[in-house]
C-alpha cells in the first residue's frame, strides 16, 4: 500500500463513522414528533387523571387526599356495576352478529361471484364514514314510535310495531345502530386479509378436489384468524367505550336511558353534570382496567384454541 492510499483510507474512516452516527440519529429524530405529541396529548392527561382520582373535593376542608378511597367506592357502586354488566350484555349480543356479517360480506366479495363488487363494497363501507352522531340521529328518527316510518307503516297496514325505544328493545336497538356503523369497517379488514392469501393455496386445494365451500372453510377461515382476532379486540374496546349512541338516544327515551346506562356515560355524567371530577377519574380508570381484563381474556382463549 502506498503512502497516498494509506492517507486516503485514514481520511475515509472518520467520514464513514460520521455517516453511521448521522444514520443512527435519524431514527430518533423521526420518532421524536410522535413521542412529544404522545406525551403531551395522552400520557400527560392520563397522569393528571390518575392524580385527580386520589383526591376528593369536600365541602369542609376543600380538596383532600383520600388515596384509593374513590376506587373502593367505585368498586362497590351499584350504578357502575349495572352499567358494566349492561355493556357486557351489549357486547355478547352485538359483536357476534357484526363480525359474522362482516365475514360473510368479505367472503362474498373475495369469491369474485358478485356483480358490481366495487359498488357493493363501497355501499357496505359507507355507513362507517357517516359520523356516529348523524347515524344515531337518523336511527332515532326511524325508531320513533310517533313520527318514525316504521310506526307510520304499521299504522297504515294495521300491524303491530315493536317499541324500539322501550326498555326491552333498547339494547337491541343500540346494537343495530353500532352494527350498521361498523360492519363495513370490519369487512374491509377481513377482505384485505383475504387478498393476502397466496393463490397457490387455492390452486392446491382445487387440485385436491375441494369446492368453493371447502376452500372457504379449510383455507380462508384459518388464514383469517389473526384478522378476526384483531377485529374482536377492537370490538371489545369499542363496546365498553359505548357513549355517543346512548347519549343521543337519551333525548328521545329519557325514561329508559338514564345517566348510568353505560359505564362511559356514567363517568361523563359524574364529571360534567355532577361536578365529581375526582370520582369520575377513578371510575374511568376502573373502566380501563375492565377493558384490559376482557381483552386479555379474549387473547388467552384465542391462544388456547390455536394451540389445541
Amino acid at each position: 500500500m502506498t503512502a497516498a492510499s494509506a492517507k486516503g483510507t485514514r481520511r475515509a474512516g472518520p467520514k464513514r463513522r460520521l455517516g453511521r452516527l448521522r444514520h443512527g440519529a435519524a431514527g430518533p429524530l423521526f420518532i421524536a414528533p410522535f413521542m412529544v405529541l404522545f406525551l403531551l396529548l395522552f400520557l400527560t392527561p392520563l397522569g393528571y387523571a390518575a392524580y385527580l382520582s386520589l383526591f376528593e373535593n369536600r365541602l369542609i376542608g376543600g380538596t383532600t387526599f383520600v388515596g384509593l378511597d374513590n376506587y373502593l367506592t367505585a368498586v362497590k357502586d351499584p350504578l357502575l356495576r349495572e352499567g358494566v354488566l349492561r355493556v357486557a350484555a351489549f357486547f355478547a349480543i352485538q359483536v357476534p352478529v357484526m363480525l359474522l356479517l362482516a365475514l360473510l360480506f368479505a367472503l362474498a366479495l373475495d369469491s369474485g361471484l358478485l356483480r358490481l363488487a366495487k359498488v357493493v363494497r363501497l355501499g357496505i363501507f359507507v355507513p362507517y364514514a357517516v359520523p356516529s352522531v348523524v347515524a344515531t340521529l337518523m336511527w332515532g328518527y326511524l325508531y320513533g314510535p310517533d313520527f318514525g316510518p316504521f310506526a307510520q307503516l304499521g299504522r297504515e297496514l294495521d300491524l303491530p310495531v315493536p317499541d324500539f325505544l322501550s326498555s326491552s328493545w333498547m339494547l337491541g336497538s343500540l346494537a343495530n345502530v353500532v352494527t350498521w356503523e361498523f360492519v363495513g369497517y370490519n369487512m374491509i379488514i377481513l377482505y384485505a386479509a383475504l387478498r393476502t392469501i397466496p393463490t397457490e393455496l387455492y390452486e392446491a386445494a382445487a387440485m385436491d378436489g375441494a369446492g368453493a365451500w371447502r376452500i372457504a372453510w379449510s383455507v380462508k377461515l384459518p388464514a383469517l384468524r389473526p384478522a378476526l382476532m384483531l377485529t374482536l379486540l377492537f370490538s371489545v374496546i369499542g363496546s365498553f367505550q359505548l357513549f355517543n349512541e346512548p347519549k343521543l338516544l337519551r333525548t328521545v327515551a329519557p325514561s329508559v336511558i338514564d345517566s348510568s346506562y353505560t359505564a362511559n356515560l356514567y363517568a361523563y355524567t359524574l364529571a360534567f353534570t355532577g361536578q365529581q371530577v375526582n370520582y369520575a377519574a377513578a371510575v374511568s380508570f376502573l373502566l380501563g382496567l375492565v377493558i384490559v381484563i376482557f381483552s386479555y381474556a379474549v387473547l388467552i382463549i384465542a391462544n388456547r384454541r390455536r394451540s389445541s
